[in-house]
């Protein structure tokens, strides 16, 4: 990516983690990105919101700006990026779009995809859903933000007691979604004594010595469209128990000490195994691929293909 020189328009409905690592890499490398974010009203996000939202674009792609292109990152946002008749548009589908949350929101995203200029899925659980040429570029880890620690280092940064076994639910429990019920299931069942623990609204930088401090992460969702989760902890050596849903099977696949399952008897018997185990898994082989240099090279590709079409 070197000499990179390219102007894009970023549109987004609410940032995310692994949204704003891209952006900052993309720019590090010399892509110069303005973030547009949809508009929110005190009690939530309404066609007015969406109507300024749309003329803010308008603004922004008007002569004699020069924006490159248009970069819309989730299906919602793809049509206010195709309404303007400028810029190429790329569209990254996130997941959730495509994975039966919501018909409408099918719908949307799928007639962007047939009439975007390029098409990006995050990995080959959203690329299986989709019936349009794409690339599949995943999202990027920062591999120096999330990498193996002391765990008693960890767990003394965070007061944790040193001698319980831990096992991370890295969710709110309120989030149905998400299953809790089910993962104290599975902890209960398990030969092996452990305390469930939930992590929720921790400042992101803090993931990884909550990870570090953790002996298993458990994900018993009933339907995801990642999760970047599971990324994050491979990348620190914490072993993942998960139920088969969004791309855990196929990123922790091969990765010692990690389980991907659906029933509650089958998850806590490779909890037990995570958790009797007392090497770290073998996964930053595996993560190495996933990092953030590499996303923006993929990224970067895929711009410059769209200009030239």
């Amino acid at each position: 990516m070197a000499g990179a020189d390219l102007d894009v328009l970023q549109l987004v409905t609410t940032p995310r983690s692994f949204f704003d690592q891209q952006v900052r890499v993309l720019e590090e490398r010399g892509v110069r990105s303005t973030v547009v974010e949809v508009p929110r009203s005190e009690t939530g996000r309404h066609p007015s919101d969406f109507a300024r939202f749309y003329a803010r674009i308008l603004r922004e792609t008007a002569p004699p700006t020069g924006y490159d292109l248009v970069h819309a990152n989730y299906g919602l946002v793809g049509p206010f990026a195709l309404a303007q008749p400028i810029r190429p548009v790329v569209l990254t589908i996130w997941g959730s779009e495509v994975m039966g949350y919501s018909r409408r929101l099918d719908r949307v995203t799928r007639f962007s995809a047939r009439h975007s200029d390029a098409v990006i899925a995050p990995s080959k659980a959203v690329s299986r859903e989709l019936d349009t040429p794409h690339a599949v570029v995943p999202f990027g880890v920062d591999t120096e933000l999330f990498r193996p620690m002391d765990r008693s280092e960890s767990r003394e940064r965070l007061g944790w007691d040193t001698d319980t076994r831990i096992v991370l639910f890295p969710y709110d429990p309120e989030r149905g979604v998400k299953n809790y019920a089910m993962a104290r299931q599975v902890v209960e069942r398990a030969s092996v004594d452990a305390e469930l623990r939930t992590v929720s609204g921790l400042a992101y930088e803090e993931m990884p010595h909550v990870m570090n401090a953790s002996d298993a992460l458990l994900i018993t969702s009933e339907r995801e469209s990642g999760p970047m989760v599971i990324k994050e902890a491979v990348a620190c050596g914490l072993p993942v128990v998960s139920t088969d849903v969004g791309f855990a099977r196929d990123v922790v696949e091969g990765v010692g000490g990690c389980t991907v399952g659906n029933s509650p008897a089958e998850l806590a018997r490779g909890l037990e195994r995570a958790l009797e185990t007392t090497e770290r898994p073998g996964g930053r082989d595996v993560i190495d691929g996933l990092g953030l240099e590499r996303m923006a090279e993929r990224l970067f590709t895929v711009y410059t293909t769209a200009i030239d079409l």
